[in-house]
C-alpha cells in the first residue's frame, strides 16, 4: 500500500512488514503526545487493537510505533521508517509528526479509515519503507461556504478530518453573507435570531424558476466555534474566519436595519436574501456601522485565538463585490466621500477596508481579503486572496503583500466537473480532476523574490447550488485530492505532470474515500441519485481564461 497521496518527496520500499498486534504499543515523545493520542484513537477504532501507550521507544519490541521530534527537520517535514525495529515517525514539529502519521494511516490500507473494525481476522501491517517528505507550500487551504447553505457542526468537524487526511492545513470558514449569518455574537443577538434564517431558497442558478419553499438556516454557538477551533488545532489546521464587509451584508442589515443605507431605501423591509448573485444592499459608511463591526470582531478575536495555528492570526473580511449604487444615491455616503477627500465610491470602499486593516493590526492580527481590497492600498501585514484570476496575486506580491492563490477559473470547486448532460446543476467552466491536478499556484511572471510572497493555494467551495452535505462531497471530491497534491508536493511544470501516475494512486485513494463515507463523483460520472435533472445551472463553454 505505497500508493500515497499527496505524493511524498522520497519513498524507498524495503522487503518485509511490521505487523501490528495485540501487544503493539504507540510511544509519543515530548511534544508529540497530542499526535500520539490522535493516532491511538483512530487506529484503535479501526483495528480493534488495544495499542497501549509505551513508556519508552524501545518498548515497541519490533511491532510498535514511535513518534518523536527531530529539531533538524523543517517544521512540517517528516521521516517515516518502517523496518524490523518497528515504525518510527519523526517530524520537525508536532505538525510534521502528524503528517507522518497520516502517511502511516494510508500505508495500513483503506480500512484504517473506518470507525470500527470490520473483521477479527484482519491482519494490520505496515510495509518496510522509508519516506521522507515535506510540503511545497505553507498555506494549503480549503474554503467552505456555510452561509449560502448551512452545514451543521458535525459536518464541519468531518471536513476538518477530511482536510487532515489530505495534509491540508488552513480552513477558511465563510460565516456570513447576504443569505445567512452563521456565527453567534452575544452583543448582537438578532444576527442569529433573524439573520441566520431565510424563508425559502432558490433551487439551482438564480435564473432557475424553482424554489425550495421551506425555511433554511442555522448557526454555530460560541461554544460550537470553540469546539471547531480546538478540533482543528488538534489536527494542525488553522481556522481563518470570514466576516464579510462592506458588501455581502444583507443578512446583517435584515437583522439590524440601521446598518444599511437608510437614506436611500427602507432597510426595515429587507429580509435575509433567498436567491443568489450580488445584493445591492450594502453597509452604510457610517460611524455606527464601523462601531458595530468592531464589536463583532472583538468577539471573533476571542473565539478564534491567534495562537491556535500558524495562520490563526488572520481574519478574512471579504471586501469583494460591493455594489456602489446605494452609495451613489446616498447623501450620507456622499458627505463621507467629501469629508474624507476621496475621489469616488471605490475609494470609499478602500477607506472601509483600511479602517479594519488598521483596527486588526493594532490588535496583533492580520487582515486578509479578496483581491478587490488592493484598491486604495493596504497595511504592510495585510494579505490577499487572489480569486478573480492570477492578476490580483501578482499585483499584491509585487507590492510586498503575502498572497493565497485561489483563482476562480482553476480551483473553484463549485464549477462543473464534466460537460455531460448528467452533471448536476452545471456551473462555470469544466474543471476536471486532471485540470485541477495541472493547476500551478505560482505565476511565471513573478521573480523568485516576489514568488516568496505566495504563501500557498486554496480551493474554494461555494454552496449556492449545494443543498446538502452529499452535494458538497460531490463537488469537492475527488478534485480536492488533486488540489492537495498540488499544494503539498513538489511537482513538475503543469504540462509535465504525470497524471497517469496520479490516477493510478487514486484507485487506492477511492477506497479510502469510501471508508470515510465521502459521496464523491465517480470517475465514470454521477450516480443516478447524484444527478439533478431539470435544475438550471450556468455552464460556461470553452477553456477558462488565464487572467
Amino acid at each position: 500500500m505505497t500508493e500515497l497521496l499527496p505524493k511524498p518527496r522520497s519513498v524507498v520500499a524495503g522487503s518485509g512488514e511490521v505487523r501490528l498486534t495485540a501487544h503493539s504499543q504507540i510511544y509519543a515523545g515530548t511534544a508529540a503526545e497530542g499526535v500520539g493520542h490522535w493516532l491511538c484513537t483512530v487506529l484503535r477504532q479501526a483495528t480493534g487493537l488495544p495499542l497501549r501507550e509505551g513508556r519508552e521507544l524501545d518498548d515497541t519490541d519490533g511491532d510498535g510505533i514511535g513518534l518523536q521530534i527531530d529539531s533538524e527537520l523543517a517544521p512540517e517535514e517528516y521521516r517515516l521508517v518502517s523496518d524490523p525495529t518497528g515504525v518510527l515517525i519523526e517530524g520537525g514539529s508536532a505538525a510534521g509528526v502528524f503528517w507522518g502519521a497520516q502517511a502511516l494511516r494510508q500505508l495500513l490500507g483503506p480500512d484504517a479509515y473506518r470507525r470500527a473494525p470490520i473483521g477479527r481476522d484482519r491482519a494490520w501491517a505496515v510495509p518496510y519503507v522509508t519516506i521522507e517528505d515535506s510540503p511545497r507550500f505553507r498555506w494549503r487551504g480549503l474554503m467552505l461556504d456555510v452561509a449560502r447553505h448551512f452545514m451543521p457542526k458535525d459536518g464541519v468537524l468531518r471536513y476538518l478530518d477530511l482536510m487532515a487526511a489530505h495534509k491540508l492545513n488552513v480552513f477558511h470558514f465563510h460565516l456570513t453573507d447576504d443569505q445567512g449569518w452563521r456565527l453567534e455574537i452575544e452583543r448582537y443577538p438578532k444576527l442569529t435570531e433573524i439573520g441566520s434564517w431565510r424563508a425559502r431558497t432558490k433551487f439551482g442558478h438564480r435564473a432557475s424558476p424553482l424554489w425550495e419553499e421551506k425555511p433554511h438556516g442555522g448557526y454555530y454557538t460560541q461554544d460550537d466555534i470553540r469546539e471547531i477551533v480546538a478540533y482543528a488545532a488538534e489536527r494542525h489546521i488553522s481556522v481563518v474566519p470570514e466576516i464579510d464587509i462592506p458588501g455581502h451584508s444583507q443578512a446583517a442589515i435584515a437583522a439590524y436595519p440601521e446598518l444599511g443605507n437608510t437614506d436611500v431605501i427602507d432597510t426595515t423591509s429587507l429580509t435575509v436574501w433567498d436567491t443568489w448573485g450580488i445584493s445591492k444592499n450594502v453597509l452604510a459608511p457610517t460611524d455606527n456601522a464601523l462601531r458595530f463591526y468592531e464589536g463583532v470582531l472583538e468577539e471573533v478575536l476571542d473565539l478564534f485565538p491567534a495562537d491556535a495555528g500558524e495562520f490563526s492570526s488572520f481574519v478574512h473580511i471579504g471586501g469583494d463585490e460591493c455594489e456602489k449604487d446605494q452609495w451613489r444615491r446616498s447623501p450620507t455616503a456622499q458627505q463621507r466621500i467629501e469629508a474624507l477627500g476621496l475621489a469616488d465610491e471605490d475609494e470609499l470602499q478602500s477607506w472601509f477596508i483600511r479602517h479594519f486593516d488598521n483596527w486588526l493590526t493594532a490588535r496583533g492580527r492580520r487582515l486578509i481579503g479578496w483581491d478587490e481590497i488592493l484598491q486604495g492600498g493596504l497595511a504592510p501585514g495585510a494579505a490577499v486572496s487572489s480569486w478573480r484570476g492570477y492578476q490580483g496575486g501578482i499585483t499584491a506580491a509585487r507590492a510586498g503583500h503575502d498572497v493565497v492563490m485561489c483563482p476562480e477559473q482553476q480551483v473553484y470547486l463549485d464549477h462543473r466537473q464534466h460537460d455531460g448532460a448528467d452533471e448536476p446543476v452545471p456551473i462555470g467552466y469544466v474543471r476536471t480532476l486532471e485540470d485541477v491536478y495541472r493547476f500551478e499556484p505560482v505565476p511565471p511572471e513573478l521573480t523568485p523574490e516576489e514568488a516568496r510572497h505566495v504563501l500557498g493555494a486554496q480551493a474554494n467551495v461555494w454552496t449556492e447550488v449545494m443543498e446538502d452535505p452529499a452535494r458538497v462531497d460531490y463537488q469537492t471530491f475527488p478534485r480536492l485530492a488533486a488540489f492537495a497534491e498540488v499544494a503539498w508536493s513538489s511537482l513538475p511544470a503543469p504540462a509535465e505532470r504525470d497524471f497517469a501516475d496520479f490516477e493510478h494512486r487514486m484507485t487506492a485513494h477511492y477506497g479510502r474515500l469510501d471508508a470515510l463515507g465521502v459521496a464523491y463523483r465517480p470517475p465514470a460520472g454521477p450516480r443516478p441519485w447524484q444527478r439533478r435533472p431539470g435544475v438550471l445551472g450556468r455552464p460556461i463553454d470553452g477553456p477558462p481564461p488565464i487572467v
